[in-house]
C-alpha cells in the first residue's frame, strides 16, 4: 500500500542527499523514478537538485500553476515520485500529490523544510503535514549540540535576519541551523547591542 511521506529537517541536515540516495537505490532495484522539484527552488540550476555532498541529479521543474496530476500523466507511468524542496509546492499540489497516492497505489517521497526563518510554516509543508502517512524529522545539528530546529537567517557579517519576504534562496552563506534556544538567545543579543 502506497504512502505519502513527508521528510522534513533544518537547513544543512542531508535532505536532498537522501532523496538522491533514496532515488538511487529505487533505480538500483529496476524501478522508475520521477524526481520532481518546484520552480523556486534555482539555486543550483532550474532542474537540478544538489546536494552539498556533491550528489546532483536533473529533475522535472513544477511550477505553482502546473497541476501535479496531469504533469505525471504526460510523463508516464513510474513506480516511485520522489519530491525535493517540497515546501515550495502549492497546498493545492501537495493535495494532488496525495491524490496519486491514492489513486494510482503510488509512493510519494517529499523532502523539504517545514518551517522558514522565523519558525513560521512554509504553506506547502503544513499541508504535507496535515496530509502525509509518515512523518519523518532528519535531524542535525546546532553549533552548541543541541538539535537544530531553526533555519536562522544571517547576513554577512553573521548576525540573524528578523524580517524579510519568506523565500530567500541560498545555502550556508544565507542560513546556519540552529536550536530555538540559540537563535532567541543570539536576537537577544543583537538587539541589546
Amino acid at each position: 500500500m502506497a504512502k505519502l511521506y513527508f521528510k522534513y529537517g533544518a537547513m544543512g541536515s542531508s535532505k536532498s542527499a537522501q532523496a538522491l540516495i533514496t532515488q538511487f537505490n529505487y533505480e538500483e532495484l529496476g524501478m522508475s523514478v520521477w524526481l520532481i522539484k518546484p520552480s523556486t527552488d534555482t539555486r543550483d540550476g532550474a532542474d537540478i537538485i544538489r546536494s552539498r555532498i556533491g550528489l546532483e541529479r536533473r529533475a522535472r521543474v513544477i511550477t505553482p500553476e502546473q497541476d501535479i496530476c496531469e504533469e505525471y500523466r504526460r510523463e508516464g507511468k513510474h513506480d516511485v515520485i520522489i519530491a525535493d524542496e517540497a515546501q515550495f509546492f502549492t497546498p493545492e499540489q501537495i493535495d494532488q500529490l496525495r491524490y496519486l497516492v491514492d489513486t494510482e497505489d503510488l509512493p510519494v517521497l517529499c523532502f523539504g523544510l517545514r518551517t522558514d526563518f522565523l519558525t513560521h510554516f512554509f504553506p506547502g509543508a503544513r499541508r504535507l503535514m496535515e496530509l502525509a502517512d509518515s512523518i519523518t524529522e532528519v535531524k542535525t545539528v546546532c553549533a552548541c549540540g543541541r538539535k537544530a530546529t531553526v533555519n536562522a537567517r544571517i547576513d554577512q557579517q553573521g548576525r540573524i535576519i528578523t524580517q524579510g519576504d519568506q523565500v530567500l534562496l541560498g545555502g550556508n552563506d544565507s542560513y546556519v541551523a540552529m536550536c530555538h534556544k540559540c537563535w532567541k538567545q543570539k536576537i537577544v543579543e543583537q538587539e541589546k547591542a
